[in-house]
């Protein structure tokens, strides 16, 4: 067998000096090694994905040809498949193709273009690309026979999706038509829950069904919302895995220097997941929430020069788990935890934030907010008065002012310390039903759990707490107290107003979202649906109605935030960072 490079490559959209020297140097350490073929994976040169740039700064995609023929005059004694954007320069075309450049010998000798165009979820293929209409020729490398495939051309198969296909043709069969020994499949293929299990059953099915060799080079990064796992690999004839790249970082795999090398993925990552019912068990895929989240900071933090973070400290669950999850990607020393305590926070809160903070060794300051607000307040209620206008009869303005007055505090800290990055530290449910203060809670320049939901975050928590050799970084008290925001006392009982009590029990919360993104229910699903929740505790269809109801009216009113929620890292199986969904902000789903 020929001597092969897995080049898993971490690119950068448009930055066409960056990725081609990242793609020289691999060729270069290939050919001191006698490599015979480098791979590198789908749109290296021009960084995936790579939205609108071209269509504002059409520069870059000359200095990309340019960079591709310099680089094509490289591969004299190695053959290079490099991916790029290719001009189709036909006006009754999309602008691209993209394809796959087959250099040799100083020479592109075959060009592979993309036939499948994903329009799905966080992809966007056909505003961009022109889908090609056969596939490549095969080539020839010291007498073995090469196919190649790019990403979703692989994601086909009639028999492994069972009729729920959604192409109609399958690039896979019309390739191997060629005969060719080994395939390959150049890839920009994103991280989301329950998706590995998937890939690796659909290539092992392929490589097992032709008999053939099969090669996948994945991308390595983070770029909008998006985190490339690499776990680039190679299936033998019968399907089995015999190499496997690092996950969640690059690397440079030679076949012979490595051949039975399986770096191991994250727990439980090929698990298979149920996708056919909601359940609170998210032991297979904590690892790797864990894992892509870390991936994702370091990442935008590196690529946006950001060096340190700055975040409120709650004695909340959020705002704990966002911290360990900063501390761990940038070094604790990089972290700031400010305490902002009202005259309403709990001591056991005020504690518990700075038990946290020692416990991960981050820098810690507490600011009280108390002498600010009240001057804040008489300035304000002294406006209301002189505005003549109908008033809420039920008003939020003084909550959402604490939490407004802590994110000022938090910018103000970052703009006066240079490369620091205020934190948003929202998660999915609340995010869901609008529970989140636009200006407060909401505000950061990078939002790390905004795809992870509360029952999914308890179970996080706890996993962190376990893999750590210090027990119980993450206060237990912490971990067993109901969430709340702490902005207003409950008249009844005395004590600050937890979550639960304003929306509903986080568990049938987060079972209406988990049926609402991956069923399509509406209302009368929902409530003819047997919940976790209600197996557990008794639940009047009176309280049932209101609480689906209450889904419904929030989440609508909550569109608008969904809009302006900070750069997050999508981890879940849908989402609802715009990244992946677009609902209209004036819109009825009802």
């Amino acid at each position: 067998m020929n001597k092969i490079v897995l080049a898993q490559i971490d690119t950068i959209a448009g930055n066409i000096n960056h990725n081609s020297q990242k793609i020289i140097d691999c060729i270069i350490k290939a050919k001191q090694n006698n490599a015979d073929l480098i791979i590198f994976p789908e749109l290296a040169l021009m960084g995936y994905p790579f939205g609108d740039i071209f269509i504002r700064h059409k520069s870059i995609i000359t200095k990309q040809l340019q960079a591709l023929e310099y680089i094509t005059s490289l591969s004299d004694g190695i053959t290079a498949l490099v991916g790029f954007a290719e001009p189709t320069w036909d006006a009754n075309k999309k602008p691209f193709y993209n394809s796959v450049a087959v250099a040799q010998n100083g020479k592109i000798i075959n060009i592979a273009r993309k036939r499948l165009l994903p329009n799905y979820s966080e992809f966007n293929d056909y505003r961009y690309f022109e889908p090609a209409d056969k596939s490549c020729e095969i080539f020839e490398i010291n007498g073995e026979k090469y196919g190649i495939l790019v990403c979703e051309d692989s994601f086909n198969d009639k028999s492994f999706f069972k009729g729920n296909s959604i192409y109609n043709i399958d690039p896979v069969a019309e390739l191997m038509k060629q005969k060719p020994d080994t395939l390959i499949n150049c890839s920009c293929s994103p991280s989301r829950c329950a998706k590995e299990y998937l890939k690796n059953s659909l290539f092992s099915t392929i490589a097992k069904k032709y008999s053939v060799n099969y090669i996948y080079v994945n991308q390595a990064g983070y770029a909008d919302n998006l985190c490339f796992d690499g776990s680039s690999r190679i299936y033998d004839k019968n399907g089995n895995i015999t190499l496997r790249a690092k996950t969640f970082e690059e690397d440079f795999v030679i076949t012979s220097d490595n051949t039975g090398k399986i770096n191991p993925l994250p727990t439980g990552m090929d698990k298979k997941i149920n996708l056919n019912n909601f359940n609170t068990d998210y032991s297979t895929d904590l690892d790797r929430t864990y894992k892509s989240i870390l991936f994702g900071i370091k990442e935008y933090f590196c690529k946006n020069g950001f060096t340190k973070a700055v975040l409120g400290l709650s004695g909340g669950l959020d705002s704990s788990i966002c911290a360990l999850l900063l501390a761990d990607a940038l070094g604790k020393e990089n972290v700031w935890g400010i305490s902002m305590p009202s005259r309403i926070t709990s001591c056991q809160s005020k504690d518990d934030a700075k038990i946290l903070a020692d416990n991960l060794g981050i820098n810690f300051l507490e600011i009280p907010l108390a002498e600010t607000i009240d001057p804040l307040k008489s300035v304000l209620n002294s406006a209301f008065d002189k505005i003549k206008t109908d008033k809420y009869s039920k008003s939020t303005t003084i909550e959402n002012l604490q939490a407004r007055l802590r994110a000022t505090i938090l910018w103000s800290i970052s703009n006066e310390h240079k490369q620091m990055l205020p934190i948003a530290t929202s998660d999915k449910s609340e995010a869901y039903i609008g529970y989140a203060t636009v200006n407060g809670d909401m505000s950061g320049g990078f939002a790390p759990i905004a795809d992870v939901t509360k029952t999914k975050l308890f179970a996080l928590g706890h996993f962190l707490n376990k893999i750590r050799p210090q027990k119980d970084v993450i206060p237990q008290s912490i971990l067993e107290k109901p969430p709340g925001a702490e902005l207003k006392i409950n008249p009844k009982t005395g004590k600050t107003v937890c979550a639960e009590e304003e929306n509903m029990p986080y568990e049938f919360l987060d079972e209406i979202i988990w049926f609402v993104e991956n069923k399509g229910f509406g209302f009368d699903d929902l409530f003819n649906h047997k919940f976790l929740y209600e197996k557990k505790h008794a639940l009047s269809d009176e309280e049932k109605t209101e609480w689906i109801n209450k889904f419904f009216r929030k989440s609508q009113f909550a569109v608008y935030k969904w809009h302006i929620l900070p750069p997050s890292v999508v981890v879940d199986i849908h989402s609802i960072n715009s990244v992946e969904y677009r609902q209209p902000i004036i819109s009825c789903i009802n």
